[in-house]
């Protein structure tokens, strides 16, 4: 595990809200970092609307919750930089693509990073926001850092055979799509986490208890460990 992240050297890594980095990339990051490699992570949004009761959880109080959930996440993944674009929840795709991707310019000017790491086009969830922002990336790295390896975050056929059903329970598709996952001798990073790193991760993500609780709920712990113990990624 730890050869292969080494390979990718400098990482950015840009999601919508925060948790989606921790999700799909706090055990590639959390390697990282213990290799010494500069990670930078961003979050387009603070997720203010990431809750089925917003009137305890106003979009202003829980978008400071989220924050303070995000900060302590990194620090239990040991990721130094972690930077909002301050972009609104749920309203990604409504905007002029123009702002954003010149926001990503400047942090692929200064970063210079070597790989760069975000969602596919589905979003893995279908979720505008997420499918959004793999655009903007996408545009921005082909645009402005074409030397970099872009790699796009992706479920594998084998991890959706076991975890699909799991998944509807959850409730955690946006839409009537359904992916179907890439197998896993077709993807050109696959990281399977286990052991401390795993605990890291999964810590990590326990950080983020407004987000996450339900899910530990319905699944248990072992389940939730297990189930987040792989992240694969495609060259886009």
């Amino acid at each position: 595990m730890s050869t292969q992240v080494a390979e990718l050297g400098t990482i950015l890594s840009v999601w919508a809200h925060p948790d989606d980095e921790t999700y799909l990339s706090g055990g590639i990051m959390a390697l990282a970092r213990r290799n010494g490699q500069r990670v930078v992570c961003v979050s387009a949004t603070a997720g203010e609307l990431g809750t089925p009761d917003p009137d305890v959880w106003p979009p202003d109080r829980l978008g400071r919750l989220r924050r303070w959930e995000a900060a302590a996440a990194m620090a239990v993944l040991g990721v130094a930089e972690h930077r909002f674009l301050g972009y609104p929840d749920g309203g990604l795709a409504a905007l002029d693509p123009s702002e954003p991707i010149g926001k990503l310019r400047a942090l692929l000017e200064d970063v210079r990073p070597d790989t760069v790491l975000t969602f596919g086009p589905d979003g893995m969830t279908y979720h505008p926001d997420h499918q959004t922002v793999s655009k903007w990336v996408t545009e921005a790295v082909h645009t402005y850092r074409p030397t970099a390896r872009l790699l796009h975050c992706v479920g594998t056929s084998e991890h959706y055979a076991v975890w699909q059903q799991r998944y509807e329970e959850w409730g955690v598709f946006m839409t009537d799509e359904r992916p179907i996952g890439v197998p896993e001798a077709e993807v050109d990073l696959c990281v399977k986490l286990s052991g401390e790193v795993l605990d890291q991760k999964i810590a990590a993500l326990a950080s983020m208890y407004s987000q996450v609780s339900p899910a530990i709920a319905l699944m248990g712990m072992d389940d939730y460990q297990r189930s987040n113990a792989i992240e694969a990624y495609v060259r886009a």
